[in-house]
This record gives structure tokens, C-alpha cells and sequence, in this order.
């Protein structure tokens, strides 16, 4: 929950992990069924912990999109019944959007970045790099051809047996190991534009697991791969958008260390990373998009939809 100003006065997270951990990946149905049971007592908690009713909001904000269609209905279906009952105003968020203005949210940064400037989204679904020029208007500068490298994370670490969710395990063991043991590829390193490749980089760890490689080096030699390509895509997306004031990262991704020092020395922009807790999906993004969008005089129909798939640069059009 947020104040006008875009402070942050209450958050609350509930976590699925334990529930999904067992199957090694998020299973929709849990996953929507966990949304129902626990999202009324959590939206109460926040208003008790700020002091505020209801009837005390300015507007609801719900993630509208994309992801798994089940937990969206849950969601954007209470943030609507929400505003409805208290005739407040509702806004269905994109949630790459919320990820894209975290960055702006005061209190982070001295100064929140002025648009121009660049995106790198790095999560388990989602790999792109897109130039924010404003509110609502994102043109994409690169994507993924196959995997996401949250994906990729979490699938060379259930390679190497690590539990779910594989990146955080993944990074904790690639720190006693040597980055220069395995010999692993740098996909489209030095290629023209700002798409990323995976799949070949899975494939090789897959290889390295095979031959007896220690896993820690495995791990130490992933990381050191992905990060070396992650900064060598961020150095052409700044060629793509010179003008550019800052270098933003998001998403989960973006917590990992070695990522962030790699992108930090990639190019003279200054590197903006969201604090760890803000870099997954999360409830104080949305709250923040749909403020942006408020104070612009943007409000949604109780009847828009949620959209498993929902292409960032398609808000360039006008709500």
C-alpha cells in the first residue's frame, strides 16, 4: 500500500514456495487456490497495519497480466470487486510495466531515472531488453529466442540437483567454485542487436553434469557465462538507445550478484537495481504502476480481461 507520494505505508507477502517446492515448479491450480485462501486476510492485514479503511484508498491496483491465467482471475477479479464495492477506481497492471517503473519509486534511488533509459527484465519467464521512453510507451530492443534465464537458472540447478527455486541455490554454490573450470558457451556474445540464447548454454551445463565436472565449477562457470552475456547485451542496447540515462534491471535475475557487478561495469550508464526484495514479482511494483497510471487520468473497465500473454510494447497504445 502506497501513499499519494508513492511511499510505501504497509506490504505483506505471502509465500507459495513450500507448496510448490515438492514438484519442482510452480503448479497453476496451487498456485491459484493459495491466491483465493489467503489474498482477503493479507489486504487486511496491509489496511490494519496503515491505519487506513477501504473507504480511505484513492484507486485498486491488480496484476491484469501476463502469467498464469489462474492466479490473474483471483487477483484482478478481487482488486475489481475491491473498487467496485468502495467506487474507487481500478487499474489492471501489466506487471513488465510495474517492473519497468520500479525503478522510479521514491525513496529507492536519490533521484529516480528520467526517460529515457534502458530495461534489462531477467526473470524465470521473461528475458528482454526494452527502451522505457515514458509512461506507457516501451519499445523492445531484444528478447529471448528460447529460454528465459531465470529458466535457465533454475534448469541447469535441477541439473546439478539443487532444490527449487534453483537460482539463489545455484549462485550460493557457484561462489566456492572456479568460473574458469568448465568450458562453457557465451550464446550470441558479441552478435548484433540485444536477443538473448539460452537453451545451447542448458544444453552444455546438461554435458558438463554428464562428464563429472565438479558441480560447484559447473555452477561458478554458468553464472560467469550468463553474466558475461547478459553485460555484452546491455553494451549493444546502449548503442541501440544512446540517449539513455540510466540502466535499469528487474526481475529475479537481478538479484543475483554476479549479474549485477557484471552489468554495472558494462556500460558508463549508471546501473539501477531494485532492492532484492523488490526484484521478484511483487504487490509495492503494482501499487506504484497503477499510481503512474492514475495520476496520468488512466483507469480500466471492470470488465477488462486478464491476458496470460500481454507484450510489453503493446501499452504503446492508448488506454
Amino acid at each position: 500500500m502506497l501513499d499519494p507520494e508513492g511511499r510505501i505505508l504497509a506490504e505483506a507477502v505471502f509465500t507459495q514456495q513450500e507448496e510448490h517446492a515438492r514438484f519442482g515448479g510452480v503448479v497453476p491450480e496451487i498456485a491459484a487456490r493459495a491466491h483465493l485462501a489467503r489474498l482477503p486476510g493479507l489486504v487486511r492485514r496491509v489496511l490494519e497495519e496503515a491505519g487506513l479503511g477501504v473507504a480511505d484508498l484513492g484507486g485498486v491496483a491488480a496484476t491484469a497480466g501476463p502469467g498464469l491465467i489462474g492466479g490473474l482471475v483471483v487477483g484482478a477479479s478481487y482488486g475489481k470487486g475491491l473498487a467496485m464495492g468502495a467506487g474507487l477506481p481500478f487499474l489492471g497492471v501489466n506487471h513488465l510495466e510495474a517492473h519497468a517503473l520500479t525503478a522510479r519509486l521514491p525513496g529507492l534511488f536519490p533521484e529516480p531515472p528520467a526517460y529515457p533509459y534502458l530495461l534489462l527484465l531477467l526473470s524465470g519467464g521473461h528475458c528482454q531488453c526494452v527502451a522505457v521512453e515514458g509512461l506507457g510507451r516501451y519499445r523492445r530492443l531484444g528478447t529471448t529466442l528460447d529460454d528465459a534465464v531465470g529458466e535457465a537458472f533454475d534448469k541447469a540447478a535441477k541439473l546439478m540437483g539443487l532444490p527449487w527455486p534453483g537460482g539463489p541455490h545455484l549462485e550460493r554454490l557457484a561462489a566456492t567454485g572456479d568460473a574458469r573450470a568448465v568450458p562453457l558457451p557465451r550464446p550470441l556474445l558479441g552478435r548484433v542487436g540485444c536477443d538473448f540464447s539460452f537453451s545451447g548454454l542448458k544444453t552444455a551445463v546438461a554435458q558438463a553434469v554428464g562428464k563429472g565436472f565438479a558441480h560447484a565449477d559447473i555452477a561458478a562457470s554458468f553464472q560467469a557465462s550468463v553474466a558475461a552475456v547478459l553485460a555484452d547485451r546491455a553494451r549493444h542496447a546502449h548503442a541501440m538507445l544512446p540517449d539513455a540515462t540510466a540502466l535499469v534491471v528487474a526481475g529475479g535475475v537481478a538479484a543475483n550478484q554476479a549479474v549485477r557487478a557484471a552489468l554495472a561495469a558494462a556500460t558508463p550508464l549508471h546501473l539501477l537495481a531494485p532492492p532484492l526484495r523488490l526484484c521478484t514479482d511483487n504487490a509495492v511494483m503494482v501499487a506504484w504502476a497503477g499510481l503512474e497510471r492514475l495520476r496520468a487520468g488512466q483507469r480500466d473497465p471492470m470488465d477488462l480481461a486478464p491476458r496470460p500473454r500481454w507484450p510489453l510494447d503493446e501499452l504503446a497504445v492508448p488506454h
